[in-house]
């Protein structure tokens, strides 16, 4: 195995033994991003700022690729090895409080691994639909990215997540169509003929690496236009 998938693996395994870690004192991880929060100053007058929320994918996007944040209105708010149950929590704190003009959510992967015990479709579903109807009543405009292929998970192999993955970003289209907001397509533009990964966009079958994120950017830039426009 090539020193560059272990450090992964090993980078994986503790994002999850971190998250089992803070089931009992602050489970959905409000506090990583506390202090930057208060820090943060109100929006200037024609800043359009960018929430980007969700998991590990999220969080590595800033770490592999700090260019694409860099001088832009852009902030970064993933926690590795969240689900939708968690985000639901820290949504106001580290979304609506931030008054971004738009929020960018990703998620729904580690759900479907059972990060934080099993789940169903349905559950996943709820839960992004409810981090959307919060942040239309605050008047954010909202970009719904589909999950990333998935043809297996290192932490936890033999699970087939492919199906599963097709299945809820079928829901999330339909579901941006109904409530009007913006559905961006990473699935189709990163997956194989496995309906996993495209081998040249990751490491693990999971993550992107800078290749995969390089594809990911301007899909996302043209998505927030299209919502800044809405």
């Amino acid at each position: 195995m090539k020193p560059s998938r272990i450090l992964i693996f090993v980078l994986i395994f503790m994002a999850v033994q971190t998250a089992q870690a803070q089931q009992n004192d602050d489970w959905p991880n409000l506090k990583k991003y506390r202090e930057a929060n208060a820090k943060l100053s109100a929006p200037a007058a024609n800043e359009q700022r960018v929430v980007f929320m969700g998991n590990s994918i999220t969080e590595g996007w800033i770490n592999q690729r700090p260019e694409f944040f860099n001088g832009r209105p852009y902030i970064n708010r993933g926690i590795g090895g969240q689900t939708t149950p968690q985000m639901l929590i820290r949504f106001r704190a580290d979304v609506v409080a931030l008054k971004p003009k738009v929020v960018v959510l990703l998620c729904g992967i580690n759900d479907i691994a059972g990060n934080t015990g099993p789940s169903t479709l349905e559950m996943i579903e709820d839960n992004i639909a409810s981090m959307t109807e919060i942040a239309l009543a605050n008047n954010i405009k909202v970009v719904l990215s589909s999950v990333l292929p998935a043809y297996d998970f290192p932490w936890r192999p033999n699970m087939e997540p492919a199906p599963k993955v097709m299945a809820l970003n079928k829901w999330i289209k339909a579901y941006a169509a109904q409530k009007k907001v913006v559905y961006l397509d990473y699935f189709s533009a990163m997956v194989d003929e496995r309906n996993g990964m495209k081998s040249i966009y990751h490491t693990d079958e999971v993550h992107p690496n800078k290749a995969g994120y390089a594809v990911m950017e301007p899909l996302v830039e043209q998505a927030i236009k299209k919502a800044l426009k809405q």
